[in-house]
């Protein structure tokens, strides 16, 4: 049904925003009029800088606990059953700030709270469509750019361009599946983010196609075909949501989910990671990397817990 909404207000040219759970089960569309009523809030092309210079406790996962799912993934991996996986993992935390505080002063050009059960700032856009080109940006590669040659050493390693490549052409395939005139904009370029107490470099492409000129008639089909995510949860996609399920032996929720809003025109969107959930008066931050035949479990762990921020 809520598909079909997205169909109806896009065909329509009515703005909306969407949020929809990792797997794309729950779907959720609200008017600009229907979200007065709803305390949701979101920003896309935020330029707030990161006020909350503030370390967060953490009682993160042994590295022995998850080192035994990182080595199913390996086997699963060897096995053929996944090439990628995207392994994700919650974090208790505790910091005095609130959601809503999370929300106005974290730094990040997308940004959404919602209903102060959940709050995500996130630096990895989805997909956008402007008149009938459509634009997918996936995120893959992560280091610290206070190292040395940060920037090199990111894009000179093996493991990083290995997994890059297998997401570009994941998403190149999906972008494949509702347009055509499918290329590669631009390999493997670098942005840095603000993670509240230092700064990150991440690695990004960026890939387009055309879509009909009707597509706003058919865009909840549209959305249908593109979710979940590639970058986030792996390939081959289908396959691999469902050894995430049994591996990671928890609910993602909305976290790795999506949020987008149409303009009543174009629509830009957003992948939710940076992810911070409540659990009655207790946070849970959610986060995780790629994982490849090349990967080293120790790495991996450390990159989880690098992206736990403010």
């Amino acid at each position: 049904m809520s598909f079909q909404k997205i169909n109806s207000l896009a065909s329509a040219r009515i703005p909306f925003l969407v949020i929809t759970d990792f797997k794309a089960e729950k779907i959720e569309v609200f008017t600009l009029d229907e979200l007065k009523k709803e305390n949701i809030e979101f920003s896309f092309n935020s330029s707030v800088k990161a006020k909350l210079k503030t370390k967060l406790a953490t009682d993160p996962i042994p590295l022995n606990v998850y080192k035994e799912k990182f080595d199913q993934v390996i086997e699963q991996i060897k096995n053929g059953n996944t090439y990628l996986f995207n392994l994700t993992q919650p974090t208790p935390i505790t910091t005095s700030h609130s959601l809503k505080e999370i929300y106005n002063n974290s730094s990040a050009p997308f940004k959404l709270l919602y209903k102060d059960k959940f709050v995500c700032f996130s630096p990895e856009k989805f997909i956008d469509i402007n008149n009938s080109t459509i634009s997918t940006y996936p995120m893959k590669g992560t280091i610290d750019a206070s190292v040395e040659n940060a920037k090199e050493k990111i894009l000179a390693d093996q493991k990083e361009m290995a997994e890059h490549v297998m997401i570009t052409d994941l998403l190149r395939n999906d972008l494949g599946i509702v347009a055509k005139n499918i290329k590669v904009d631009s390999f493997r370029y670098v942005e840095k983010i603000d993670a509240g107490d230092k700064e990150l470099l991440q690695v990004s492409s960026k890939i387009s196609g055309k879509l009909p000129d009707n597509w706003r008639e058919n865009f909840g089909d549209i959305l249908s075909s593109l979710l979940p995510a590639g970058s986030i949860s792996g390939t081959p996609k289908k396959k691999t949501v469902e050894l995430i399920e049994s591996i990671e032996n928890y609910d993602r929720n909305y976290f790795t989910g999506v949020f987008g809003y149409f303009d009543g025109k174009s629509f830009k969107s957003a992948v939710m990671i940076r992810f911070i959930q409540k659990y009655n008066n207790s946070l849970v931050y959610k986060s995780g990397g790629g994982i490849t035949i090349d990967s080293n479990a120790k790495n991996e762990y450390r990159e989880m817990l690098e992206k736990v921020y403010i």
